[in-house]
């Protein structure tokens, strides 16, 4: 097949809806289909065009749902997406978040394909009112499969836009976190390894993990806690300033690692935490971390409890509770046993995560879609002068970042 895939974030800055793309396109390319994805970047085209990466649109950070959305709010899309779809004639369309501003919209607008929409996430009340919009309802009739990452993201659009969705989770690149990865040697020297993974963003519940490793280190000085993430400087040394002003020792900000680095980061962790507040559809930093054979201290939330059963994989504790959140640490500090326990029964649930297994489980929807859906070669279309209006009503929510923002 000829296969497009389209995401509204920006391309391939990292995010669980890139990563999804990505491993996507991966599979999809080893099995002989045409993949290009289109994409909103960051990049320049020409770093783009080794990817199968068709850049459309700049990227501006708007704060949304309790994270940073890099997305375009160019208006000016129109044109030449409909060029690209009359050139290309994608056999599937697959687009990810399909109802939001703007690239998803305009594709859907102009396609002609066999349309396939994944939901990740759910979106605050403030977003969540704008999907009763009659307009964005006709952008709705014209995806002719759903899929849904989770039952919480599943709940969330079928509240507002009522169909059936097939629930296809986030996967997981299982022989990249497994077994045979090498640990970092600097970091296995006796101490205990707590790894937190992630933006140091409220959502993200960092805070609390903090604080629950103040009170921990207290108790147990051969304790250590690594933060790896894709966070700005400005916020790096914020919470440096804060680890040293409350004399916290023994946490290493990492930043950023590489693809091939964070497999070796949860190698060497001992335990695994997620203390985020809410927000997560899904959660791939438990898969990777199961994958990786460690066990996992999470919030007991919608997303993560589809991924984590409680006293198997992992502990599952009150969101924004340190209390809670150190006595589950003080646990399986405690418990060597019952974290080997743990982590094997984490390798056996990150195998049914394999983005093989995922990948064909898609190529189905778009295999049977294909099968019962005529493409739309012609037909109406929502007017030119009321979508403008709608999309800038739309993007009108979202406040672009200044420079000196988190």
């Amino acid at each position: 097949m000829k296969i497009a895939l389209v995401s509204p974030y920006d391309y391939p800055f990292p995010g669980g809806v890139t990563s999804h793309i990505s491993h996507l396109d991966e599979q999809f390319t080893r099995l002989g289909h045409a993949v290009k994805i289109l994409a909103p970047s960051s990049l320049d085209e020409e770093e783009l065009a080794a990817r199968h990466v068709v850049k459309l649109g700049s990227v501006v950070p708007v704060p949304a749902n309790g994270s940073v959305a890099r997305i375009t709010l160019s208006l000016r899309l129109s044109g030449r997406v409909k060029r690209l779809l009359n050139a290309e004639r994608f056999d599937v369309i697959h687009l990810h978040e399909p109802l939001m501003p703007v690239l998803p919209i305009t594709v859907l607008r102009h396609s002609s394909s066999v349309n396939v929409g994944t939901f990740h996430s759910s979106w605050d009340a403030r977003f969540a009112r704008l999907w009763g919009n009659p307009l964005l309802r006709r952008f709705d009739r014209r995806v002719h499969a759903r899929i849904a990452v989770s039952e919480r993201a599943r709940d969330f659009v079928a509240a507002h836009f009522p169909h059936d969705y097939q629930i296809i989770p986030n996967g997981i690149a299982v022989d990249e976190f497994g077994p045979s990865v090498r640990t970092l040697p600097q970091l296995r020297d006796g101490m205990i390894n707590l790894l937190f993974v992630g933006r140091l963003e409220q959502r993200k519940g960092f805070s609390y993990l903090l604080r629950a490793y103040a009170r921990l280190k207290a108790e147990i000085p051969g304790l250590r806690l690594i933060v790896v993430g894709a966070y700005g400087e400005k916020t790096r040394r914020r919470y440096e300033a804060l680890v040293r002003g409350s004399e916290i020792r023994d946490v290493l900000f990492v930043g950023r690692a590489s693809q091939e680095e964070l497999p070796r980061y949860y190698r060497s962790a001992d335990i695994f935490c997620a203390p985020s507040t809410g927000g997560e559809s899904q959660g791939i930093i438990l898969l990777e971390a199961m994958a990786s054979g460690r066990p996992v201290v999470a919030s007991d939330i919608p997303g993560y409890r589809t991924v984590v059963d409680d006293g198997r994989q992992g502990l599952l504790v009150r969101p924004r509770d340190p209390e809670a959140l150190a006595a589950a640490l003080r646990r399986l500090i405690a418990d060597p046993e019952l974290r080997e326990r743990m982590g094997a029964a984490g390798l056996t649930r990150a195998d049914e995560y394999s983005w093989p297994k995922i990948a064909a489980r898609v190529l189905a929807v778009y295999e049977t879609t294909r099968a019962a859906v005529a493409p739309r070669r012609r037909g109406s279309r929502p007017r030119r002068r009321v979508l403008g209006r709608y999309l800038r009503r739309l993007s009108g929510l979202f406040v672009p970042l200044g420079p000196n923002s988190p």
